[in-house]
C-alpha cells in the first residue's frame, strides 16, 4: 500500500503518512458500504424506535365548524368540535386515543345529519397543526373549507402526533402482552437447556469416539438448517396433533403450545449448537488427558475436570446462540403455538392482525433487549475462547473402545432418527391425499397454483431471491471485509464499520422487517420506490445475514500475510490487481461458503420478509405460513419440502463446484 510507515524525527515528532490514490479509493469503498449499512440497518432501526415512542390522539380543540340554515346562509356562531362532543357524547376518552392511521368521522357530532340535506357546512383548524381529510385530499391550516352535506360526510379528522412513553405504559398494563415476555423467556430457557445438552452429547460422540458412520451422522445433524422453522411444527402436528399418528403419547396434553414449541425449537437449533460445541471440543489439548491418565483419574473425573472446563466457552456460546434463535423465531410458534403467546408472534399480530404499528414497534423494542443481551454475551465468550489455543497444543485423537463406541453410536442414532423422522413425516404428509381419511398417495398437494400462498410463482421468487442475495451479498460482504482488513490507518472509520457489521446479528428478523416498513414505506423517503419489490427483499435478507458472512470473510482474510500488500506496493501495483489475482483466489473457499450460506438462509427465512413481500414477490417460505393459516397443511408441508430439496441441490452443487474450483486455485496449500 502507499501508506508510509511513521518514522521518528530527532525531536520525537512523527511524520504524518502520505495517502496515495489506493488509500483514498479503499477508504471510499469502506465509506460506501458503511453508508449501505446505515441506510439498510441504522436508519430503519431509528425509524422503528421513533415509532415506538410516537403516540396519537384527537385534540378536538383543534377543529371548528359552522352550519348554514336551510337556505345555505352561514349566520350561526362558530362551534368548537370539543363543545359538540360534550353536547352529543359522540366520542368518549378511549375513542380519542388513536393509531397513526386513525380517523374520526365528523358527522358523529351532528345527530340529525343527513347527506341529502340542503344544509352546508364549514370546517377549519384552529391551529396550523390540525389535519383532516376531505375524501382523500389532505387539508390543514385555519382557512375555512365549505362543503355540501354529501361531501361533509366524507370529512374525517386525523390524530395529532406526540412523543412519550404512553405506548410502553399501555403495553406493560396489558396482561396478555406482558405474559408473552414470560412465555418467551421460559420457552427459550427450556429449549436452550435441552438443545445444548443433546448437542453436547452428539458432538462429544463425534469427537471422542471411534464409532462408524460419523460422516452420515454429521450430515443428518445439519439437515434442519436447510428447512424453514415452520416445517418441524407441521411435522409435530401430524405426529402428536388432535388427529396425529402418535397422539396417544401426549396422554391428554396438547402439542399446540409450549410442548410443540420446545420440541420444534430443539429440532431447528440443534445444528447451530452442535457446530459450536464441536469446534470447542476440537481444540482440546491431548496433553491434559495424558496427564489425567498419569494421575490415575477416573473417566468421570477427567470428564468434569478436563473436558467440561475446556469446552465451557463453547457451551456458553452455544447456549446464548440457541436462546437468541428461539426467542426471536416467528415461524414455529405461529404454526404450533396455539394460544400460547410469544413476543415474535405478538409483533405479527399487532401489525398484520390489528394494524397497530406503534404497538408492534413497542413489542419489537422489548424483543430487542434479550436478543442484544444474548448477542453481547456471545461475542464476549467467543473472544475468550481464543485464549484456549496454544502453539504447543496437541490434537486429541480418540482410541477405540468397543463399549463406548457402541454407546455413542446408539445415542447418535436416536438423534438422527428424530431429525430424519421429522423430515420423513413432512414428506409423507405432502403425498397424502386427505389426512387421516384418505391415506392414498398423490401429488395433488403440489398443485400450489390452486391454493393460497402465491403458487409456484412464490417458489420461483424464492430461488430468484436466493440467487440475487448470494450474488450481491457475497460481493458486498467480501469487498467490505477486504477493505476493512487491508486498509492501513483510518482506525476510527474501520472501527465504526466493524460495529455496523456486527449489529445485524443482534437484530431479530421480525424487528428488521418492521423497521423497513417504517423507513421505506414513507412517501417522503426517496428510496420509497423499492418498497414492495424484489430489491427490498434482497436488501433486507443480505442485511439480516450480514454478520456471519462478514466474520467468515474477515477470518479468511486475516490468514493472509500483510507481506502481499507490501510486495504489491513496492511493485507499484494497484490494490485491485492484488484483490483480483491473489486475495479472491486464496479466499475462494470462504467466498463459496458465504454464497451458499446466504442462498440457504434466503430460501428458509420467514421473519425478515413476512412484512415486506407483495402480491408479485410472494416467497415459498411465506407461502408455507399462508397455506398453513388457510388450513392447507399438507400443501404447506409440500412447499416446505421443496425448499429442503432445493437447498440440498444447492449444497450439492456448492460442494462439487468447490471441489473443482479449489483444485485449480488452492493447489499451493498442498505444496
Amino acid at each position: 500500500m502507499s501508506v508510509a510507515t511513521q518514522t521518528e524525527l530527532p525531536a520525537g515528532k512523527a511524520i504524518k503518512p502520505k495517502l496515495g490514490s489506493d488509500d483514498w479509493i479503499m477508504r471510499g469503498f469502506i465509506a460506501m458500504i458503511a453508508v449501505y449499512l446505515v441506510i439498510a440497518l441504522a436508519l430503519p432501526l431509528y425509524a422503528m424506535l421513533s415509532k415506538s415512542f410516537a403516540t396519537y390522539h384527537y385534540d378536538l380543540t383543534q377543529f371548528e365548524f359552522q352550519v348554514s340554515d336551510e337556505a345555505g346562509k352561514f349566520s350561526g356562531e362558530v362551534i368548537a368540535a370539543q363543545a359538540l362532543n360534550e353536547q352529543t357524547g359522540a366520542y368518549g376518552p378511549d375513542d380519542l386515543v388513536a393509531g397513526s392511521n386513525g380517523r374520526l368521522k365528523v358527522t358523529a357530532f351532528f345527530p340529525k345529519f343527513s347527506f341529502r340535506s340542503p344544509v352546508r357546512y364549514k370546517i377549519r383548524g384552529s391551529s396550523s397543526s390540525a389535519v383532516y381529510l376531505i375524501g382523500s385530499e389532505r387539508q390543514t391550516g385555519t382557512n375555512w373549507v365549505e362543503t355540501d352535506s354529501n361531501m361533509f360526510r366524507r370529512i374525517v379528522l386525523r390524530p395529532i402526533a406526540s412523543t412519550g412513553f404512553s405506548n410502553f405504559r399501555t403495553y406493560f398494563s396489558t396482561p396478555s402482552l406482558v405474559r408473552s415476555i414470560n412465555n418467551s423467556l421460559l420457552i427459550s430457557t427450556i429449549s436452550t437447556i435441552i438443545t445444548v445438552t443433546l448437542a453436547f452429547g452428539f458432538a462429544y460422540a463425534l469427537a471422542r469416539s471411534c464409532m462408524r458412520f460419523k460422516g452420515v451422522f454429521r450430515l443428518l445433524a445439519m439437515a434442519p438448517i436447510l428447512v424453514p422453522s415452520l416445517l418441524p411444527g407441521i411435522a409435530l402436528v401430524y405426529l402428536f396433533g388432535n388427529q396425529g399418528m402418535l397422539k396417544s403419547v401426549m396422554m391428554g396434553e396438547s402439542i399446540y403450545g409450549p410442548y410443540g414449541i420446545v420440541a420444534g425449537s430443539v429440532f431447528f437449533t440443534f445444528p447451530h449448537a452442535m457446530l459450536i460445541i464441536t469446534t470447542a471440543l476440537a481444540i482440546s489439548d491431548a496433553r491434559l488427558y495424558e496427564a489425567a491418565v498419569t494421575l490415575r483419574a477416573s473417566a468421570w473425573k477427567t470428564f468434569w475436570t478436563v473436558t467440561i472446563p475446556g469446552a465451557r466457552y463453547g457451551l456458553i456460546s452455544a447456549s446464548f446462540v440457541v436462546f437468541n434463535l428461539v426467542i426471536t423465531d416467528f415461524g414455529l410458534p405461529k404454526v404450533i403455538g396455539g394460544q400460547y403467546n410469544m413476543l415474535a408472534v405478538d409483533i405479527y399480530k399487532q401489525v398484520i392482525g390489528q394494524q397497530n404499528f406503534e404497538m408492534g414497534a413497542v413489542v419489537s423494542v422489548v424483543l430487542l433487549i434479550p436478543a442484544m443481551f444474548a448477542f453481547g454475551i456471545d461475542r464476549f465468550i467467543q473472544r475468550k475462547q481464543v485464549a484456549l489455543l496454544s502453539a504447543r497444543s496437541v490434537v486429541y485423537e480418540p482410541k477405540p473402545d468397543k463399549r463406548f463406541d457402541w454407546l455413542c453410536f446408539a445415542y447418535c442414532s436416536l438423534i438422527a432418527i428424530f431429525i430424519a423422522g421429522i423430515l420423513i413425516v413432512c414428506q409423507y404428509a405432502a403425498l397424502i391425499k386427505f389426512w387421516p381419511y384418505d391415506l392414498s398417495l398423490s401429488l395433488n398437494n403440489y398443485a400450489f397454483d390452486l391454493m393460497d400462498g402465491g403458487g409456484w410463482a412464490a417458489y420461483r421468487n424464492s430461488i430468484k431471491l436466493a440467487l440475487l442475495t448470494a450474488l450481491f451479498g457475497t460481493i458486498v460482504v467480501f469487498t467490505g471485509a477486504y477493505m476493512v482488513e487491508k486498509t492501513q490507518g483510518f482506525k476510527t472509520g474501520r472501527t465504526l464499520f466493524q460495529f455496523l457489521a456486527m449489529l445485524p446479528m443482534a437484530i431479530p428478523g421480525m424487528v428488521l422487517g418492521l423497521a423497513y416498513i417504517f423507513f421505506f414505506n414513507n412517501p417522503d423517503n426517496p428510496l420509497h420506490t423499492i418498497y414492495g419489490t424484489m430489491a427490498i427483499l434482497v436488501l433486507c435478507t443480505v442485511t439480516h445475514f450480514y454478520t456471519v458472512s462478514h466474520l467468515t470473510a474477515a477470518t479468511a482474510l486475516k490468514q493472509m500475510d500483510n507481506e502481499f500488500e507490501s510486495v504489491s506496493a513496492s511493485l507499484k501495483q494497484p490494490f485491485y490487481k492484488l484483490f483480483v489475482r491473489v486475495s479472491v483466489p486464496v479466499c475462494l473457499p470462504a467466498i463459496l461458503d458465504i454464497s451458499i450460506y446466504l442462498f440457504v438462509n434466503a430460501m428458509t427465512t420467514v421473519s425478515a420478509v413476512v412484512f415486506l413481500y407483495s402480491s408479485g414477490t410472494a416467497l415459498a417460505s411465506v407461502a408455507v405460513l399462508n397455506m398453513d393459516d388457510a388450513g392447507d397443511v399438507a400443501p404447506a408441508a409440500a412447499m416446505g419440502m421443496m425448499i429442503f430439496y432445493t437447498n440440498v441441490i444447492a449444497r450439492t452443487i456448492h460442494a462439487l463446484a468447490s471441489k473443482g474450483l479449489i483444485r485449480h486455485t488452492q493447489a499451493w496449500r498442498t505444496r
